[in-house]
């Protein structure tokens, strides 16, 4: 069986303790120190042979196993300093990190030399308790003693590794008391019992929106399917779902049975639409498969192609707001460019063919990769923020959480770490963050949780407001501080996202039923297709995300209606936003009619503006589709300026569309046109709104065989 690596990384944190000192070596216990009565004798003896059956495997899993042996052990003999030695090591490997302090300074106390690792081990055990100036004393001391057996003895020889490893966690330790200094403002809240259990959950996912929320689990499903891990003997991984459609919280989460198998199943992956889901699985060193919603139903989770999935270890993956592009994780050497990987675990790009499978997978480079572990990789919606994990300098200890922007040249700036408390010295690994980057998910063993692992949801506060200080009243409200003291603490702004988030249903005009349609985006002003996807086929519901800075053009189709569109122009300052948008299209039929929102006029001209093209070719299209319809172009004004010029503009309108078809080579027989002037509002023109509306170009159906 192939070790699952994604669980892996969840609980392991050592990734330098298999050294030239063998650390975590298995020293043995006197059982001289065991010398009690004739059944404890006995009893203690079974338990430690229990325990080291267990601690010689040397997994994270075996160590867990065999602590409550070596409690029970330690019952009968508080001052074994192995036993202490033995007991630290499994509790660095536990949900309560924290205790392993305590038993390996115990040992140490009582004999200094009770393995060569021992410092080393009290330095991170303590680095893990936000004991960061007592961990530095420890850490100097052991990589002091290193040098000084070396210079002692000419043939002992340092490993590289370890000095580079030791400064390494003396550096964590100074970057966590920096950060520790300046805690962002966040409300880090438990996710409660309808989404955590007293077993792992992990690796959540979210739309965009909140509303769906996929995440891992290591619980017992009580059908009593669900088998455990024989190397850890935990619950294999299990995917569950979660709603919180009208933001009443989260409701009971539910197994996914279609998608889970007898073997792990874990979430990685979720587009911003909610209809794309990204699973790992353990086998082949680590596969990434990809699921789609149809109506209520997943499709079987579909292996990635060969630029996604090779011989070596993939984990993450996530899609792009336009689904262009797949980010994910993998340890390879080169990518599929020839340019070398920088150590570990790289970020990979790929992008998607005319063809729509994936194309050759290219390592995304410096500034994000490093020569340390990159995990975790999720792109925000917003198209140019870059969420990951990462164990690069600059991290407080384990994996940290980053982020980086991409420029207008489409480089990624220089990472930054987050911050405290939402980093810990511990691992901090598979965050995600909502559409409006106030809200982020991630998984963490925190005090208080109901299993040893929890998922949380972090708000992000953003800066404190103070009081404005007035000539004649200096008070502050209940505040005991200086005013310099309130003025000097360190705040950090919530990052300001620039992105709309429309969503809503396309239902039939008659029925009201739900309709999968196909729902394209535009970028008028390049004539370019951003995005297209489908609402879903059971609820209608769709999601699209819209970066501020363009010209957006939407166009929704069915086969059997005629396509509906709307244009959404957002300025580049525009601030995140949720726009609900519900479209309702009618079928093809005589009389059945439709406004052309994305035609656009030079102002009081008849002249088209280039970014009228898309739109008037899904109109030649949906013509050529049907080459037995008739139609009639309507030109529209609001009602400033007499009804003679309106009239004569709106004709001029209605020919130049006419005349746009059929150079494209529709039949001009097929087309007639006419002027409306403002005899046929839809909208107020009192209002500017309104009267926008109102300038308009529609077409109608006239015929159909």
């Amino acid at each position: 069986m192939r070790i699952n690596w994604r669980i892996v990384i969840m609980v392991a944190f050592f990734s330098m303790f298999i050294y030239t000192l063998n650390a975590q070596v298995n020293v043995e216990i006197d059982k001289k120190d065991f010398n009690i009565s004739k059944n404890g004798y006995k009893e203690a003896l079974a338990e430690l042979k229990s325990g080291d059956t267990y601690y010689i495997m040397a997994s994270s899993g075996a160590y867990r196993m065999a602590l409550p042996h070596y409690l029970k052990a330690y019952e009968y003999n508080q001052n074994s300093p192995q036993l202490n030695y033995k007991i630290g090591v499994c509790y660095l490997f536990s949900n309560e990190k924290r205790e392993a302090a305590t038993f390996f300074k115990k040992a140490y106390r009582s004999e200094p030399l009770v393995a060569p690792d021992i410092k080393y081990l009290i330095g991170k055990a303590l680095q893990l308790s936000d004991e960061f100036d007592e961990a530095l004393q420890f850490y100097k001391e052991y990589k002091d003693d290193l040098e000084a057996n070396a210079a002692a003895d000419k043939k002992v020889k340092i490993d590289d590794n370890v000095i580079k490893d030791i400064n390494k966690k003396i550096h964590e330790c100074n970057v966590a008391k920096e950060l520790t200094k300046k805690p962002i403002r966040v409300f880090i809240d438990n996710l409660g019992p309808n989404i955590n259990s007293e077993y792992p959950d992990y690796g959540p996912v979210i739309s965009a929106d909140e509303s769906m929320l996929i995440f891992t689990s290591r619980r017992d499903d009580i059908t009593g399917k669900n088998k455990k891990d024989a190397i850890d003997q935990q619950y294999y991984e299990d995917l569950y779902v979660s709603y919180n459609e009208n933001k009443k919280g989260w409701t009971k989460a539910l197994n996914m049975r279609s998608l889970n198998t007898a073997e792990h199943d874990a979430s990685v992956g979720l587009s911003p639409d909610g209809q794309i889901l990204y699973t790992y699985k353990g086998y082949n060193e680590g596969t990434i498969l990809e699921s789609k919603l149809k109506g209520d139903n997943w499709t079987s989770p579909k292996e990635l192609n060969k630029y996604i999935n090779t011989k070596y270890h993939e984990t993450s993956a996530s899609i792009s707001h336009d689904g262009k592009y797949l980010y994910f994780v993998s340890d390879r050497p080169k990518d599929d460019f020839g340019k070398n990987s920088l150590g570990g675990l790289d970020i990979f790009v790929s992008e998607k063919t005319d063809k729509g499978d994936w194309g050759p997978a290219q390592n995304v480079g410096a500034p994000i990769n490093t020569e340390y572990d990159e995990e975790g990789v999720f792109m925000h919606p917003d198209g140019i923020t870059m969420y990951f994990c990462s164990k690069r300098e600059g991290s407080m200890g384990g994996y940290d959480i980053f982020y980086s922007e991409r420029d207008e040249n489409g480089k990624w700036q220089e990472p930054v770490n987050i911050g405290y408390p939402v980093n810990t010295s511990d691992d901090d690994v598979f965050f995600v963050v909502a559409g409006n980057a106030r809200y982020a998910y991630y998984s963490s063993a925190r005090d208080g949780g109901y299993g040893s692992q929890d998922i949380y949801r972090i708000t992000f506060l953003g800066p404190e407001r103070f009081m404005a200080l007035g000539t004649e009243d200096n008070l502050i409200a209940s505040s005991n501080t200086t005013i310099e003291q309130k003025v000097e603490q360190e705040v950090v702004e919530v990052r300001k996202v620039r992105l709309t988030i429309m969503k809503g249903t396309v239902t039939d005009a008659l029925s009201r039923e739900p309709i999968e349609a196909i729902i394209e985006i535009v970028d008028n002003e390049k004539d370019e297709l951003i995005n297209s996807l489908a609402s879903n086929s059971k609820t209608g519901k769709y999601l699209v995300s819209l970066p501020s800075g363009k010209n957006y053009g939407v166009a929704v189709k069915a086969d059997g209606y005629l396509f509906y569109s709307e244009n959404i122009e957002i300025p580049d300052a525009t601030a995140y936003q949720e726009v609900t948008k519900d479209i309702v299209l009618s079928k093809v039929g005589i009389g059945s009619k439709i406004v052309l929102k994305n035609i656009f006029f030079d102002y009081g001209k008849e002249t088209l503006r280039e970014t009228s093209f898309p739109e008037l070719n899904r109109l030649v299209t949906l013509l050529e589709s049907y080459p037995n319809m008739t139609i009639e172009i309507g030109g529209h004004t609001d009602s400033h300026g007499s009804l003679k010029l309106n009239t004569e503009l709106s004709e001029a309108r209605a020919k130049a569309v006419v005349d746009y078809l059929i150079s494209k080579g529709i039949n001009a027989g097929r087309l007639s046109y006419k002027g409306y002037a403002y005899l046929q509002p839809i909208a107020t023109n009192d209002t500017e709104e309104g009267r926008q509306q109102n300038r308009r170009v529609e077409f109608k159906v006239v015929t159909i065989k």
